[in-house]
This record gives C-alpha cells, structure tokens and sequence, in this order.
C-alpha cells in the first residue's frame, strides 16, 4: 500500500514592497523659478568662476530668451546676427515654435567678448573647446547657484521659467509670452500670466 505523507498548507511570506516614486519638483522645492534680483546674483557669482565671461553670457542669454538647458548647449554661432538689428534665431527642443529675438545692448557686447575666446561653431564651448551637453549646462547653473547661496537649488530650467514670469509682470499678454517662448500650446504659457503679481494690480482702478 503507497502511503502518502501528511501534507500541510504553508502561509507564503512574500512582501510586497511599493516601488518609490519621486516626489513631485513642486513638492521639493518652494518655486520652480527665479526672481529677476535672482538672475543678477546668479550672474555676478558666475562672474567670479573660472570662466566667468562665459557662465554669466550663459545665465544672461538663458534668461533673456527662454532657453531650455538643451537649447542652451546646442546653441551656435550661425544663429547670431549681428547687423544692425542684432538678433538670435531660436531653435526649439520639443517640437518648440522656432522664433527670431532681438539683442539688447549689454547681452551683444557680452556675445561679441564670448566668440573673441571661442573657436568653433559652438556659443557655450568647454575647456576642450567641444559642446556642452544638457547635462553639463544643468550642472554648472546648479553649481553657480550655490556660489551665489541661493537659499534654494538651482537648475537651468528655472532660467527659461524665470523668462515667462518676467514677461507676464511687465505687462506682456499671453500670446506674445507664447511665441517668445515657443509654446506649441497655450495652455503652457497661461500659468506665467495666472501667478503673476501685478495681474490684478488695476482691478479696482
């Protein structure tokens, strides 16, 4: 006769653990932009670095038109014009509106001293005279941030908000910070308008 052993039920003892999701950039920081006092402290700590005239062209021109750090990095010298209505044709990452910015006086005398020092078909060059990536541009703006002690991580992204929020508080409408920004979408550009301080400044008016 097969005798069969008593059998018994094991409770598993599998742990189902929850993969960690990150936390939202809102939630981790107070603001994803910077004030345009801001923006000037982070130029004048870029100017004490090592390539100062560069990282501050960089923080100016990031700021001045929006730039995304890819934009940034992928940046040359064919897209400056230097006529007499100095102008910087814009090219957009995510399938961004390509648009033409005109340059104000000090950002072109700035331009004019970077390609001076500059060799190849690149605006922001490295010390081995190459390219920067996105990367790279998101790492120097982070660490000029803490040499300008910024009570507040920085990274270049929030150059391209600060630009939006600049716009709408100097009175600029929604269409116009669009196009200067490349939005495909309008949608993208209203939360420029929506927060910005002097929206309702002439309400009671």
């Amino acid at each position: 006769m097969l005798m069969v052993p008593n059998l018994r039920v094991i409770e598993p003892n599998n742990i189902y653990r929850k993969v960690p999701t990150r936390r939202p950039n809102g939630a981790m920081r107070t603001r994803e932009y910077l004030t345009p006092a801001e923006v000037e402290k982070l130029i004048a700590a870029a100017k004490l670095g090592r390539h100062g005239q560069r990282d501050a062209t960089l923080i100016l021109v990031a700021f001045r038109h929006g730039l995304r750090a890819v934009e940034i990095a992928d940046l040359e010298w064919s897209q400056v014009e230097w006529g007499r209505n100095p102008a910087l044709h814009v090219r957009r990452a995510k399938n961004g509106k390509p648009a033409v910015h005109p340059i104000r006086g000090d950002e072109l005398r700035m331009l004019r001293e970077l390609q001076r020092n500059t060799t190849g078909a690149f605006v922001f060059e490295t010390e081995r005279g190459g390219p920067f990536t996105a990367d790279a541009v998101n790492r120097l703006v982070k660490t000029i941030g803490a040499r300008a002690k910024l009570p507040f991580r920085v990274h270049a992204h929030m150059l391209r908000h600060a630009c939006g929020y600049a716009l709408a508080n100097a009175g600029h409408d929604t269409r116009l910070i669009q196009d200067w920004l490349g939005h495909r979408a309008i949608q993208h550009t209203a939360r420029y308008t929506e927060l910005s301080p002097t929206r309702f400044k002439d309400v009671w008016r």
